[in-house]
């Protein structure tokens, strides 16, 4: 069974702070809800082609950033009965303030890719970045797959609902935290 699942966020931070942030794997657990657990057990970071050099000083942060070929080790709780479930991403794709990629080496899907697109935008005047997600899955089980579909997308919904309430603050609190170079 294949699903697809997007959504977008727009908020009130520079492009290069939000990419910034989204790069760094250590930041994922922060963006998943308490209930799931979420740990990075590993990474491998292969670092990308250099960083553009933002014209504002006040935008050059400095963070690790999993570049092309890097693999993140995920290790989550999907049911508080059952163990601890892992998936093993790699990165396939690394735009600087665009884009990147990541694609489920092993893990609970047949196959998973997650598009993560960061876009500088004006709204009404006021410079802020869209935050955009696009999923795709397939679920293995072939009829069990069909019949879990609607819990995956709930739970993809929740865990997305979650981010988008979280994520202003906590890129508040990253922007006062960031370590910019002179």
């Amino acid at each position: 069974m294949r699903l697809r699942f997007e959504t977008s966020q727009w908020v009130q931070f520079p492009v290069e702070l939000v990419f910034a942030f989204f790069a760094n794997p250590s930041n994922l657990p922060h963006l998943m809800p308490p209930g799931l657990q979420a740990r990075i057990e590993d990474a491998r970071i292969q670092p990308p082609r250099t960083r553009p050099l933002a014209e504002d000083p006040a935008r050059r942060f400095r963070s690790v950033a999993a570049g092309v070929g890097s693999e993140i080790l995920v290790s989550f709780k999907l049911m508080p009965w059952i163990p601890r479930a892992s998936s093993l991403h790699r990165i396939t794709e690394f735009e600087w303030n665009s884009h990147f990629c990541d694609e489920q080496i092993r893990g609970p899907f047949a196959a998973f890719h997650h598009r993560h697109g960061i876009e500088a935008q004006m709204r009404d005047w006021i410079e802020g970045t869209l935050v955009s997600d696009e999923i795709h899955c397939e679920l293995p089980g072939g009829p069990i797959g069909v019949m879990a579909a609607p819990l995956v997308r709930g739970r993809l919904e929740r865990m997305f609902a979650y981010r988008q309430k979280r994520l202003p603050e906590i890129l508040d609190a990253a922007s006062r935290q960031a370590v910019k170079r002179d």
